[in-house]
């Protein structure tokens, strides 16, 4: 569960664009390819784009433990994860007044490592089923080995809020008089023809969630 808005979470310039409901909250962090992480080290600040998967109430984050990064927010440091999803480009008529549409997380928290061989080997099968669902079961499942070779942190979702535009462009009321085209160009995540790779095996075909990648999903409830 969330807890109420903090003041770092507090969304003060256009209050009315945050949301702090999870229902919001999961649908930004599911859609979302990439996380960026923040962190300050010896202070200096770095700020990492990373994958990620949230499983119920955390999310994960992965990669080797010699990572500089993953050191960090395993020694507990403070970090600042955000998602952001752009959703069009809104152009106005006075040009300080063009924008996005966009849908953003920002989550606040310190980071938990996950040691647990069960339940790394299920938050990286939730992982790739998130980006790419439906690959997990044509593919080698990791070796107890490379379970040990990777590091896996969580970051509960407790200090966090979404910030949303949607809509037309926000112009002064004299320039609705202006000869200017105005509106919104919608984006969209779009893939494209999968590219085989030079050793694979002849006659072999994309699977159909490469042919036709669906996007991330979320991924599967925890058990229990």
């Amino acid at each position: 569960m969330t807890e109420p808005p903090s003041d770092r979470t507090t969304v003060r310039r256009k209050p009315q664009r945050g949301a702090y409901d999870r229902a919001t909250i999961d649908a930004i962090l599911d859609e979302g390819l990439i996380c960026h992480v923040g962190f300050t080290v010896d202070g200096q600040t770095f700020v990492i784009p990373m994958i990620h998967v949230r499983v119920g109430d955390k999310v994960y984050l992965h990669g080797s433990p010699a990572s500089r990064t993953l050191q960090a927010l395993a020694e507990g440091v403070e970090a600042c994860l955000t998602v952001t999803l752009i959703d069009g480009l809104v152009l106005a008529r006075a040009a300080l007044h063009h924008s996005m549409n966009y849908r953003s997380v920002v989550l606040f928290g310190t980071a938990s490592v996950v040691a647990d061989p069960a339940e790394k080997a299920a938050v990286l099968q939730a992982m790739t089923e998130h980006l790419v669902p439906g690959r997990w079961a044509d593919v080698r499942a990791p070796s107890e080995r490379e379970l040990r070779q990777t590091q896996l942190l969580s970051v509960s979702i407790h200090e966090v809020s979404a910030k949303v535009r949607t809509g037309p462009p926000i112009d002064d009321e004299a320039d609705h008089a202006l000869p200017v085209w105005a509106g919104v160009v919608p984006l969209r995540l779009a893939a494209g023809t999968p590219i085989a790779d030079l050793r694979l095996a002849p006659g072999a075909e994309p699977p159909a969630y490469a042919a036709h990648y669906p996007g991330p999903r979320p991924a599967p409830a925890p058990e229990g």
